[in-house]
């Protein structure tokens, strides 16, 4: 169970999301920590090994260890619940086994032995630990464990769970994190009872080590040794934790309730002071968004993360808005892009052309899209780095060259990576009609060029096989959006088609590969590194849910690399760069939407001091207003 504190959480659950959940590291098994503070400063034990509160490959750490943060309200109120929605169903709490559809925040009661914070992004802080020792060389690194983290059922946790709890992990996690990380570990040892050693191989990456390891949650050796429970099964509860919010009441399939655990450890951290306000968190599940909604309106759940334009544009007039009991805000969002769009199934014979792959992507015209459909709310994503200086843009610098030149003197990439602007969406003259012949005539060459010719019946085939392109989706929020995108087809001479199953179907299908053309969210963190290659590597690409257009790239493995080894920021920034480039080169990726803000609608008797900058957190720094509560209730503004 383990997750590094600052990556972006995987968009297959809620997009509303506590800070204990936004910064999960990308390629994450287990865990959500509460976020913690430390300083900015080093302190050396002897010549060799640095002992302090977290840890930072670049810059300084923002906070100190007693320091509260900068974007809570350390006075707020505790009480009242939080209710939000969530689509489908679920049959499990267990979100890191493929079997089952896991349940909405499902891990928000696990807790990690580091974290981040939402304002800080790039420093990791001791939480469950006090201090930790590493030497320069980053061989090896020892967590002072905290002797007073308590699980739920007040057992003490120790250095033996989280032994237990990292093991655990390699032994029946996820197998994407397993290929990627199994070879980088070489001995955890128990030194003392709240001590522990994490010892890495000659080949680990030495920049990522110490937040990998130290996103290792604590999980109770006790309880998953009486019970049973595997990581790899489902699970009809919570595995047992250490954190402030425990299953209270289920609904299988309808309804979650989770519960302030009053003899929750961590209250009294400065750390904590002014976060997890809430005495419970209600999720409610609906079949789709249009009934959610209008449960909405009747005030059965009280937030929404708004994800629909057209919602936006025009749902928001309703009774309960005009009278001021529900507040419409867009919030400030300053966290990398989500790199949301289509991806193809390279699996497929059929796309493994890239020609093939630029001529479908030519027939989704986001100009019409966005004028037409999203009522001009929303951007094109660019890149995996948007809103970053992570971002590749025009031609390659000098310092981009340097990385790219020496793959194509391998022949692992051509050579016009080295003179090309990187690769952008195509850009649509027409935004009154969803067709734009002028992109249809450059994707009918494309097929053309690439041996997928118009019969008399104008359908295009290949060897006698016919191009067929189905986009596979679960929301009936998209048929507005892909059904005049497989009428473009059409006219391309693709047999296209949508083909909307329910949540179990579109995961399992998603998991297993089955399917031509999925949705993806692909965007990535401040601080790349060996994550990536869960996300983009060749050893992810057989069976992984992070990795779901199966790209097998040795070019993309060696940057990988590269990006694991810098030691700088600029190297970072710079091979980063040319790793964006690249993968944008391949045309896996049909960019889809994103927005610059965060659109959310609340009753009004939620509060909150400010936006932290990488992250909206709700569930995290938000506080509930008893007396406008009591105000809406009587005005009759819940039913």
């Amino acid at each position: 169970m383990h997750h590094h504190p600052k990556s972006r959480a995987v968009a297959e659950q809620l997009d509303v999301q506590a800070a204990r959940l936004k910064h999960w590291v990308m390629g994450s098994v287990i865990g959500v920590a509460a976020v913690w503070a430390g300083s900015s400063l080093f302190a050396e034990t002897d010549a060799s090994v640095i002992e302090s509160h977290g840890y930072v490959n670049f810059g300084e750490l923002k906070y100190g260890p007693d320091d509260v943060l900068a974007y809570v309200n350390p006075d707020a109120p505790k009480g009242g619940e939080f209710s939000q929605w969530a689509q489908g169903t679920f049959d499990s709490f267990n979100p890191y086994t493929r079997k089952g559809v896991s349940a909405a925040l499902a891990t928000i009661g696990y807790e990690g032995i580091l974290t981040s914070t939402l304002d800080d992004p790039y420093g990791v802080y001791c939480y469950l630990c006090t201090t930790l020792e590493y030497p320069e060389s980053r061989d090896w690194v020892i967590f002072n464990l905290r002797d007073d983290v308590k699980f739920w059922d007040g057992t003490f946790m120790d250095a033996e769970d989280i032994k237990y709890t990292f093991e655990l992990t390699l032994e029946q996690g996820i197998t994407e994190y397993r290929n990627v990380y199994s070879q980088f570990i070489d001995n955890v040892e128990v030194l003392d009872t709240h001590r522990i050693k994490f010892t890495f191989t000659d080949t680990a990456p030495r920049r990522d080590v110490v937040q990998w390891v130290g996103g290792t949650s604590a999980l109770s050796k006790d309880w998953f040794e009486e019970t049973g429970t595997r990581l790899d099964e489902t699970s009809d509860a919570p595995f047992m934790a250490t954190g402030a919010y425990r299953l209270d009441e289920v609904d299988i399939g309808r309804q979650i309730i989770y519960r302030y655990d009053p003899e929750w450890w961590g209250q009294k951290l400065p750390i904590n002071q002014g976060r997890s306000n809430f005495d419970t968190i209600r999720i409610e599940y609906f079949a789709d968004s249009g009934a959610a909604f209008e449960a909405f309106k009747s005030g059965a759940y009280t937030y929404r993360n708004e994800n629909s334009s057209i919602q936006w544009a025009t749902g928001y007039n309703f009774p309960g808005r005009e009278r001021g009991w529900v507040q419409v805000e867009e919030l400030p969002n300053g966290s990398i892009g989500t790199g949301q769009g289509f991806v193809f199934n390279l699996n497929k014979d059929k796309f493994q052309d890239p020609l093939v792959r630029e001529a479908i992507s030519l027939m989704v015209n986001f100009e019409w899209m966005n004028e037409t459909l999203f009522y001009g709310l929303y951007d094109r994503p660019e890149s995996f780095w948007d809103n970053s200086d992570l971002k590749a843009a025009g031609v390659p610098s000098e310092a981009e060259l340097a990385v790219l030149q020496p793959l194509v003197d391998e022949g692992l990439l051509d050579a016009e990576i080295l003179t090309s602007e990187a690769v952008l969406p195509a850009v649509s003259a027409t935004s009154d009609r969803p067709l734009d012949r002028r992109q249809l005539r450059a994707a009918s060459a494309l097929l053309d060029e690439a041996g997928w010719m118009a019969g008399d019946d104008g359908m295009r085939r290949k060897d006698g096989e016919l191009l067929e392109v189905v986009f596979l989706e679960r929301s009936p929020q998209f048929d507005r959006i892909i059904n005049p995108i497989v009428e473009n087809l059409k006219r391309l001479g693709v047999d296209a088609k949508l083909e909307r199953v329910d949540t179990s179907q579109f995961i399992e299908r998603r998991r297993s590969g089955e399917f031509d053309i999925v949705n993806a969210s692909l965007g990535q963190g401040f601080e790349p590194g060996q994550q990536l290659a869960q996300f983009f590597g060749s050893a992810a690409a057989d069976d992984s849910s992070r990795n779901p257009m199966r790209l097998r790239s040795d070019a993309v493995d060696r940057l990988i690399d590269v990006i694991v080894d810098a030691e700088t920021l600029e190297e970072l920034t710079t091979r980063t760069q040319a790793l964006d480039r690249v993968l944008r080169a391949e045309r896996f990726w049909i960019p889809q939407w994103q927005k610059g803000v965060h659109t959310v609608a609340y009753y009004d008797k939620f509060r909150f001091q400010e936006i932290p900058p990488l992250g909206l957190s709700p569930l995290d720094n938000w506080w509930y207003d008893a007396e406008a509560a009591e105000a809406l209730r009587a005005a009759g503004a819940f039913q």
